[in-house]
């Protein structure tokens, strides 16, 4: 997404960079990937460094900047634990902040009028005056039945997302060069991953089922593009509010021990299993809204990222509760590791940090 021309007051977007740190900006933390390239040929990649730096409660909601001191402060504490060189970033956008339309226009345009043609539609699709918005297009193919059209892809933003991101980073002294959508994110790292599914994944019906703090956000991919999207309001939270309860910690000290394990005998019985229960019923849920909403009648496999992804043995009890395989995402599985990376803890981090993978990737768009 975004490798098109832009012209709607989004220069920052057109820049190249041979380094990008990826941010994701969560509810609770800022996560932050730096990749290299590696292999003789430099066709693979290594993690160079990761970083999740928590946010402070509230400083984020419903994918809205509502405190920007706190997560300019955040994104400054995370930068400086990453220990990188590189202040040029890649951000993105929450799916739900987008507007997308697929437009068909004649092939072999110039630029220009193309641009125009593109704000021309976008006028009809957008619920916005357009000097309210950040647009973008990206020529997506050629019609495989009429080459001398092609598919458009438009994505529209309102401005004070886009800048909000931008200010928070730029606070932090980091230079926003990239803006992209975490969905279009998450699939930059399916199609690192696809290959490990039979036939390359292509013909599959895969849903990337991304639990964060305070949504589960459901995109159902096939043939490598998304075909239904739907976030729903529930997440790790719940089961920080379920720790608070049943053991009387405040909830800053129940979000720490359930990081850390440090919970009474009874936690895994009376707390984490009937969690894991509600949340694969929840899986279940965002599925049958699926079949319901689409013509699809089948999904081949669920990836289950985010910081509730992590949990041991989740994705066992998803794939009992929905018949469906599932697999918990590693977006660095095929990846080397430098020498400053802790397998065994980036292991355990690596759901969370999906869409900062795929922003890293940004990095070698002109490569």
């Amino acid at each position: 997404m975004f490798k098109g021309k832009f012209d709607f007051n989004l220069d920052f977007l057109k820049m190249k960079s041979p380094s990008l740190v990826g941010v994701d900006i969560s509810s609770s933390s800022v996560k932050m990937v730096e990749l290299s390239k590696a292999g003789k040929a430099g066709d693979s990649f290594r993690v160079e460094r990761y970083v999740i730096e928590p946010l402070q409660t509230d400083a984020v909601q419903d994918g809205a900047i509502v405190n920007m001191d706190a997560v300019s402060e955040g994104i400054q504490r995370g930068w400086k634990r990453l220990g990188s060189s590189c202040k040029k970033i890649a951000l993105a956008l929450p799916a739900s902040d987008v507007i997308t339309k697929k437009i068909v226009v004649p092939a072999g345009q110039r630029e220009d009028d193309l641009e125009f043609q593109v704000e021309n539609e976008a006028s009809q699709y957008i619920p916005f005056p357009l000097d309210e918005v950040n647009l973008d297009f990206q020529i997506i193919r050629a019609l495989p039945n009429n080459p001398d059209e092609v598919e458009v892809l438009i994505a529209a933003s309102r401005k004070e997302k886009v800048e909000d991101r931008v200010a928070a980073s730029l606070t932090a002294g980091l230079k926003t060069i990239v803006m992209d959508v975490e969905s279009y994110a998450a699939q930059t790292v399916y199609e690192l991953l696809k290959n490990q599914f039979p036939g390359g994944g292509d013909d599959q019906v895969t849903a990337i089922v991304d639990i964060g703090a305070t949504v589960m956000k459901t995109n159902v991919l096939h043939k490598g593009e998304s075909v239904y999207m739907r976030d729903q309001p529930f997440g790790g939270d719940q089961l920080t509010q379920e720790i608070h309860n049943q053991f009387n910690l405040s909830l800053e000290e129940s979000e720490k021990a359930k990081r850390s394990g440090n919970l009474p005998e009874n936690y895994q019985a009376d707390v984490l299993q009937p969690f894991c229960e509600t949340l694969a019923i929840e899986v279940m849920r965002a599925i049958q809204f699926f079949y319901t909403s689409t013509q699809y009648t089948e999904i081949n496999y669920i990836l289950i990222a985010g910081g509730c992804a992590a949990i041991p043995g989740l994705d066992k009890i998803i794939a009992s509760r929905t018949q469906v395989s599932t697999l918990v995402v590693n977006p660095f599985s095929n990846m080397e590791l430098s020498s400053r990376i802790i397998p065994r803890q980036i292991n355990n981090d690596a759901p969370s940090l999906l869409i900062a993978c795929g922003l890293a990737m940004r990095s070698f768009d002109s490569l």
